[in-house]
């Protein structure tokens, strides 16, 4: 039986290469995963799912707004797919996640998705929020802070290497911008 998964956690958690990992299982077994990721995210290159240790895969490209059911079903219609990947799913709509529930009850294909939970300013994405209300499955993928307590917020570092406070919900980067730390440290980071 088909279901929506989502594994999710902080930033440098391992999430990409988690993902990576499964859809290569699939392959071994002579299965075709389907991977997708954001137009928007060129960090591993166009149409690529990248992980920080260095290994990286093609993957069909969304945007937001884009219907996943559609996507998926035409996807299926060229042949067989084992598994759906979506790696950063904090960006997807509510109504893209609800598009990923109806290809699992519908199309009868597994959905797993990858990605953050809050943002730096600790507020949920939109995707993210979804997924925690109608996923079937849930895994955290766990990290440490600077201190060694499990790290579940992240800040964005400004030019000036400060915790940012403000701006956009959504800004592509790595290691350069953003930090996972504890709670305690976020707040004083943010000076909460």
């Amino acid at each position: 039986m088909a279901k929506l998964y989502f594994h999710y956690s902080t930033m440098n958690a391992g999430k990409s290469t988690l993902l990576l990992q499964a859809a290569h299982n699939y392959v071994e077994m002579g299965m075709e995963p389907y991977l997708l990721t954001f137009a928007f995210d060129d960090r591993a290159g166009k149409g690529r799912i990248g992980s920080r240790i260095g290994i990286a895969k093609d993957a069909d490209t969304l945007v937001q707004g884009e219907d996943l059911f559609d996507k998926i079903a035409a996807r299926q219609a060229r042949g067989p797919v084992a598994c759906v990947f979506i790696d950063e799913a904090q960006w997807l709509s509510k109504e893209q996640v609800w598009q990923l529930a109806r290809a699992v009850d519908d199309l009868n294909v597994p959905v797993m998705c990858y990605g953050l939970r809050v943002d730096f300013q600790g507020n949920l994405f939109p995707g993210s929020a979804a997924l925690l209300a109608w996923a079937d499955e849930m895994r955290e993928a766990r990290t440490i802070c600077h201190c060694g307590r499990k790290a579940t917020m992240v800040v964005r570092l400004g030019p000036d290497g400060k915790a940012q406070r403000e701006g956009e919900q959504i800004q592509v980067g790595g290691n350069e911008t953003y930090r996972s730390l504890c709670r305690r440290h976020w707040r004083e980071a943010v000076e909460r």
